[in-house]
C-alpha cells in the first residue's frame, strides 16, 4: 500500500513494479486528482501557461488500485485506517507530503500547495489588484513574480532581515534588489499579527491593505495520522539511510521523510521535487528486502524575477566563497566549503554549469582550491586542489 498520491507515491508504485513486484498495490491520495507535479504550480500554472501538471504515468498499465479522495486517519501494524474504512497491507510506503502553514486571522489567505490552490489563486491575480505575500522564501518570490507579471501591485512581508534566509543565510540578501527592480514593495524584518478581510495587520500595529493575501511561510509534514502508530516522528517520519521506519514493513519517501544522511552525518528532510523523484527507488528496494542506501546531494531550483536560481548540497556554517559580484553581475554564484576543502553546497544564479559541475564535485568529495573557486571565469570542475 502507498499512502500519498503525489510524485513520491506514484514513483513508488513504478519502482515496485520495475523491481518485479507482482502483487496487489493500492495507491491512496486525499486529493480528487490523478498524481501530478507540484513545482509548476508556482511557475507555469500560476503564470497561465498550463492548467494541468499530471505525471506521465500509466496507472492502468501499472495495475494499481488507485483511490482518489481517500485520506489516511490512523495506522496500526498491518492496517491503515482511512476515511473509507480499513485497508490491510503487507508493506507500506508513507508518502503523505506536507501541508502549508497558515497564520492567525479571519481574513481569506491563499496558500500554494495543490493544483486547486494554484488555479484559484491565478484567477485572483488580476491587473490592478493589490496582493500581499507573506514570506520572501522560494514560494513567496515566485508568487510575487507571477503577480507582478499579471499587473498586480505587490507587497511582500518577511519576518527575517533578508529574503531566503532559511535556505541561503546571508547570501539571500543579494536577491533583495530583485524585488525593487520588479516593482515589488519588499518589507523585511516585518512580522504579521493577523490576516484580515482587507489585508494584514502587522506586529507594530500598522496595516497593509490588500485585495488578495498569499501565505508562503513554509509547510509541516503531513504525519498527524501516524500519532501513536509506533512510527517515530521528529520533524517528519524518522527513517534510517534505507528509508526504513521504526515499524516493520513500513518505509517513507518524499517531503514527509526525515532520513539519515551518511554524507552529511545528520538527519535531513528536503521538501523538493528531486527528493520525491529519487527516494522512491530506495524505498521500494528496502520494502522488497534490499539494502539500497538513500544519500543524495539535495537539489532544488526556483525561477524568480527573471532569474534561474539553483542550489545543490547542504550547508551549515561552512566557509562562504562568492563567484562573481551579485551587485553587478547577472550571473553569479556561491559555494560553501568545509574545513577540509570539500564542497558542501553550491548556489548558481543564471549559471547552470556551476550547478551541474558543483553537484558532481559534492558527490565525488574532491577537495578544492579556494583561490581558483573565487574566480567566476574558472569552471568549477577546474577548481580541484592539486
Amino acid at each position: 500500500m502507498v499512502v500519498g498520491a503525489g510524485l513520491a507515491g506514484v514513483r513508488s508504485v513504478e519502482a515496485l513494479r520495475a523491481r518485479g513486484f507482482a502483487g496487489t498495490i493500492t495507491l491512496m491520495g486525499e486529493e480528487a486528482h490523478r498524481p501530478y507535479d507540484r513545482p509548476p504550480l508556482s511557475k507555469s500554472v500560476l503564470l497561465g501557461e498550463t492548467d494541468s501538471t499530471v505525471v506521465d504515468s500509466d496507472l492502468d498499465a501499472l495495475e494499481v488500485d488507485f483511490r482518489a479522495g481517500v485520506a489516511a486517519k490512523g495506522l496500526r501494524p498491518g492496517v491503515v485506517e482511512t476515511t473509507e474504512g480499513e485497508v490491510a497491507y503487507d508493506g507500506l510506503v508513507i508518502a503523505t507530503g506536507a501541508r502549508p502553514i497558515r497564520l492567525r486571522g479571519d481574513g481569506e489567505q491563499h496558500v500554494l500547495r495543490t493544483i486547486d490552490d494554484a488555479l484559484e489563486l491565478r484567477a485572483r491575480l488580476v491587473a490592478g489588484r493589490s496582493v500581499a505575500v507573506i514570506g520572501a522564501g522560494w514560494i513567496g518570490a515566485e508568487v510575487a513574480t507571477a503577480a507582478r507579471r499579471a499587473g498586480c501591485e505587490v507587497t511582500v512581508v518577511e519576518a527575517a532581515d533578508l529574503p531566503l534566509s532559511a535556505a541561503l543565510g546571508p547570501v539571500g540578501a543579494h536577491t533583495a534588489r530583485w524585488y525593487g527592480q520588479a516593482g515589488v514593495d519588499l518589507r523585511l524584518g516585518t512580522s504579521v499579527a493577523s490576516v484580515d478581510h482587507d489585508g494584514l495587520t502587522l506586529a507594530d500595529g500598522s496595516r497593509v491593505e490588500a485585495d488578495v493575501v498569499v501565505t508562503g511561510v513554509g509547510v509541516r509534514p503531513a504525519v498527524e495520522w501516524l500519532a501513536g502508530s509506533g512510527v517515530e516522528l521528529d520533524n517528519g517520519v524518522v527513517t534510517d539511510e534505507h528509508l526504513r521506519t521504526a515499524l516493520p514493513g513500513v518505509v517513507a519517501a518524499g517531503d514527509c521523510a526525515a532520513w539519515w544522511s551518511r554524507r552529511y552525518g545528520r538527519r535531513l528532510r528536503v521538501e523538493h521535487w528531486d527528493t520525491a523523484l529519487g527516494a522512491p527507488e530506495v524505498a521500494a528496494a528496502t520494502l522488497l528486502g534490499g539494502d539500497a542506501v538513500y544519500d543524495p546531494v539535495p537539489y532544488f531550483w526556483s525561477e524568480q524575477f527573471g532569474h534561474m536560481v539553483q542550489y545543490a548540497g547542504h550547508h551549515d556554517g561552512e566557509r562562504l566563497v562568492l563567484r562573481g559580484d551579485p551587485a553587478t553581475d547577472v550571473k553569479w554564484g556561491a559555494c560553501w566549503v568545509a574545513d577540509d576543502g570539500r564542497l558542501a553546497a553550491v548556489l548558481a544564479v543564471n549559471r547552470p554549469r556551476d550547478l551541474l559541475q558543483g553537484r558532481r564535485l559534492i558527490e565525488g568529495g574532491q577537495r578544492l582550491d579556494v583561490g581558483r573557486l573565487a574566480d567566476p571565469a574558472v569552471a568549477l570542475r577546474d577548481c580541484t586542489a592539486a
